[in-house]
């Protein structure tokens, strides 16, 4: 192979046909029932080409159902499902080799090293491989971009956690997938791993064109890095938006807070700057301790959940409702 042919490989350019708003995941009325249970009670729900989607919820949402009825391994009680225009439980090989998977652990072959997996790996996705779209991924640059150079050829075994979890990456995406599963992608990960990570994530989706569908209990980490947040409760999807769009749902209503003759004050207000100036025109400098408080994406999905769960899903939720 060729200098020229060796950097193709590597870095790709994004398939042809992957126009801005196609649809890679496609859900329409998904109901999953265990026994007399029902997790999911009509799930709707579409993925674009490109797009990096965070999928929230609490425990018991149904997350992990959804994502493992999208990855193909669980059959649904009801509705439509289509992801790379398929239905997962029905797709073959092919279409596995265009989706990549990242569970939250995977602790196989101890004793292999992470170069002798990746390259075993790497061999079964070398028939799918296409002038458009070649795989796998370079083990080199892999091993490279998920920062397990130097840790290449010892035993798995002997790997620390985060050391694993990068390699639980590596392992998801050998195969460069058209689409990528990321369940809580940087649990155990530091500071500095995590942030190596999110810019793996923004090179896959920007440069390489993956469409990327990931869970995270981090809203820090949602807010970084998804296009789009889905949030999952009562067995439905509740809210979709970026995370701008979410927040302004609660953040039309700001918190003002202040202290006056050691007595603290909260006032809920549209109208941030009339409210302060008609403040100290009043107290003037027995105001003290003066704060303007919006809505975070935390404060916007507690709000959500806590409004969906109740039963009362007509009204808009409100920052003084989390902060009480």
């Amino acid at each position: 192979m060729t200098s020229e042919q060796q950097q193709e490989a590597v870095h790709p350019q994004p398939p042809a046909q992957a126009t801005e708003r196609e649809s890679v995941v496609r859900v329409r009325g998904l109901q999953m029932t265990y026994g007399q249970k029902e997790v999911l009670t009509g799930v709707d729900l579409d993925v674009h080409a490109g797009e990096v989607v965070c999928l929230l919820g609490p425990n018991g949402a149904g997350k992990t159902t959804t994502i493992e009825i999208l990855e193909g391994f669980r059959l649904p009680s009801g509705g439509e499902v289509r992801v790379l225009g398929e239905v997962p439980a029905e797709a073959g090989d092919a279409w596995r080799a265009r989706v990549g998977v990242v569970l939250q652990s995977w602790r196989d072959h101890a004793r292999w090293t992470p170069r002798r997996l990746l390259t075993q790996l790497g061999g079964y996705f070398e028939p799918y491989s296409t002038t458009t779209h070649p795989r796998p991924y370079d083990v080199d640059w892999l091993l490279d971009t998920v920062g397990l150079v130097d840790n290449a050829d010892r035993k798995i075994g002997t790997l620390s956690g985060g050391q694993r979890r990068r390699l639980d990456v590596a392992v998801g995406i050998i195969g460069r997938p058209e689409l990528l599963f990321l369940d809580e992608p940087t649990a155990g990960f530091d500071p500095q791993a995590r942030r190596d990570f999110h810019d793996l994530v923004h090179r896959l989706s920007d440069l390489e064109g993956t469409t990327i569908l990931l869970t995270t209990h981090d809203l820090g980490e949602a807010e970084r890095l998804a296009d789009r947040i889905l949030i999952l409760t009562n067995g439905h999807i509740v809210a979709d938006g970026s995370a701008d769009e979410l927040t302004r749902e609660v953040a039309g209503t700001a918190e003002v807070r202040w202290s006056r003759a050691g007595e603290r004050f909260v006032h809920a207000t549209n109208e941030v700057t009339p409210f302060v100036r008609s403040l100290f025109e009043q107290y003037g400098d027995e105001v003290d301790d003066l704060e303007v408080r919006r809505a975070s994406l935390e404060d916007t999905y507690i709000a959500m959940v806590q409004r969906f769960e109740s039963g009362d899903r007509a009204a808009t939720p409100t920052l003084t409702e989390v902060s009480g």
